[in-house]
């Protein structure tokens, strides 16, 4: 049965195996290229971020880090859509359609077991694979943390690093089996795979602060709580008095002649004549020590999901048989 599995999805699986492998050869050639222009380049102490770091700190970013991490970037969203219609949409919907699923029950080999390998075998698999990627992603981006500080806590890098991917992908195979013993054709599977998992990404996403309620800080330097990471759920004003306002106020300090009302520049201004008023900002954010937590909860949710899914797939095919 293990054999059969391997036989008839072992298109999947060296596909899968090979994109792995290509991302991985091009995080090690980021890597490398990043270590050896720092050993050239960089000022003793850097990268780092001091400000006598900030020209090579940005010439890393720039060239070394952001166009890798631009594919990744891609992958919460067209990694788990392709797990989702590649490996979980066929995976019942392709015996239902062309009718080997009839043949497979006729032999020695009972449905539940038929049932337990696929499903078992193929989600061991995506896991192993999800976890393989994040696994590579951590190595690589620890090259780059004295460049970019701690961001593990920034959406993009939460939801491609940890045991969260993992949890993504299983959603995503389940999801696609589940589809298929509902639609029985592999097209109509795959379409509903995409448009659950287009639902469930801005879901989930935009729920993940509500994992915790946000540690509050008032502070005149808005600034210091990025550069310890972490990541922010909104901010707001707070007057001298202590009270948190909802809009901000008018800044009691005239701009300069010449500066546009409209521009940045007197934003910036605005905000330095506020604080230099006594007004403050109350800054709520997670702080990065919650990462794991939140790869638990997150892990949670999804694998709750996928469990419903996956006895959605078990109970329709073993309700219809035919």
């Amino acid at each position: 049965m293990f054999w059969l599995t391997w036989r008839q999805h072992r298109v999947q699986i060296l596909v899968t195996g090979g994109l792995l492998l290509a991302l991985g050869v091009l995080m090690l050639v980021s890597a490398l290229r990043a270590t050896a222009y720092l050993a050239e380049y960089a000022p003793p102490g850097c990268p780092g971020p001091a400000v006598s770091c900030s020209a090579v700190n940005q010439v890393v970013y720039t060239d070394h880090y952001r166009p890798v991490f631009f594919v990744f970037g891609l992958l919460p969203v067209f990694g788990a859509a392709l797990i989702g219609v590649f490996w979980g949409a066929p995976l019942l919907a392709a015996e239902f359609e062309r009718g080997t699923n009839a043949l497979a029950w006729t032999q020695a080999v009972p449905v539940r077991r038929w049932l337990t390998v696929k499903l078992g075998m193929l989600g061991a698999l995506v896991a192993g694979a999800a976890l393989a990627l994040s696994a590579m992603v951590g190595a690589w981006r620890n090259v780059f943390s004295g460049v970019t500080g701690d961001v593990t806590m920034e959406p993009g890098n939460f939801t491609i690093t940890g045991i969260v991917p993992a949890a993504w992908w299983l959603f995503a195979f389940a999801v696609g089996a589940a589809a298929g013993t509902v639609t029985r054709r592999t097209l109509a599977a795959m379409a509903v795979t995409v448009a659950v998992i287009c639902l469930a990404l801005p879901a989930v996403f935009s729920s993940r602060p509500s994992y915790a309620e946000p540690v509050r800080v008032v502070t005149a330097d808005r600034s210091s709580v990025a550069r310890g990471g972490g990541a922010l759920v909104r901010e707001s004003w707070v007057d001298p008095s202590g009270r948190e306002l909802t809009a901000p106020p008018p800044p009691p300090c005239p701009l300069p002649a010449g500066v546009d009302a409209r521009s940045d520049r007197a934003q910036l201004l605005g905000e330095e004549c506020l604080v230099g008023s006594g007004y403050r900002y109350a800054v709520y954010y997670h702080p990065v020590g919650r990462f794991w937590r939140f790869q638990w909860t997150e892990t949670a949710i999804l694998l709750t999901g996928a469990l419903a899914f996956g006895a959605l797939a078990v109970v329709r095919t073993l309700r219809h048989r035919g």
